[in-house]
């Protein structure tokens, strides 16, 4: 693969989109020290962009950005890539509708992972934005693809964005890597509002079919004409 296929103006983009999105995650304290990543496909090329391995946030740039095959293999970067590649390269591979993946260990959705629990729909903001529950996934030791075997596993054929890897943390996708942020910092919004919830009772649950009610309308009428969705 030529210096030019992999540094052309679309994989520039993609470097400059995903280096930001970095910070979205300690915005929103999704992350502690350097845990925690994103990546994004190259659209229409077996490429993938994604965060460098433990290094600081405050040091990420365009340019620390790595750019790999979706066998997980480096093809541009000067920076070992993410110990999380090898999942993220798999979710690409097995997952050709997903566009963006992100992994943290958010506090909140962490501890139901923690418990092997998935947390059940009693918000309408998590139908519409999970459309259902927030799924566990199996446990997986960290380095191969054997937690992207997790995630496409649990996420398949279900409308939640989002999983809670077993002991480990959230993995979220999307249609690109902004979706996929968004859809982390909505795991965690809803991982604490169920938390406190429980804490003061019983949660209420929502009927399935006001769920899929809710669901419909978030993904297909809320917001603008022709611009991604948002938040309520």
């Amino acid at each position: 693969m030529s210096g030019r296929d992999v540094r052309d103006a679309a994989v520039a983009r993609l470097r400059e989109q995903v280096a930001t999105l970095h910070g979205e995650l300690v915005r929103y304290n999704l992350v502690a020290w350097t845990a925690g990543n994103v990546s994004a496909r190259v659209p229409g090329r077996d490429l993938l962009v994604i965060k460098p391995s433990g290094v600081s946030y405050d040091d990420l740039s365009p340019d620390t950005m790595v750019v790999c095959d979706l066998d997980g293999v480096v093809v541009d970067g000067d920076l070992s890539p993410s110990s999380d590649t090898a999942a993220h390269a798999y979710v690409y591979r097995a997952m050709p509708e997903v566009g963006g993946v992100v992994h943290t260990h958010s506090g909140y959705a962490t501890a139901w992972a923690a418990c092997g629990e998935a947390i059940p729909c009693h918000l309408t903001a998590q139908a519409d934005e999970f459309g259902g529950e927030i799924p566990v996934g199996p446990f997986a030791l960290i380095g191969g693809d054997d937690i992207g075997k997790g995630i496409v596993a649990t996420l398949s054929g279900h409308r939640s964005p989002a999983v809670l890897m077993r002991n480990h943390g959230v993995f979220t996708i999307g249609r690109d890597a902004r979706a996929a942020v968004k859809a982390a910092v909505m795991c965690e919004d809803v991982a604490r509002t169920m938390y406190l919830a429980r804490t003061l009772g019983r949660p209420v649950p929502i009927a399935a079919e006001h769920v899929d009610s809710l669901h419909d309308r978030y993904q297909n009428v809320y917001g603008q004409s022709g611009a991604p969705v948002g938040t309520a």
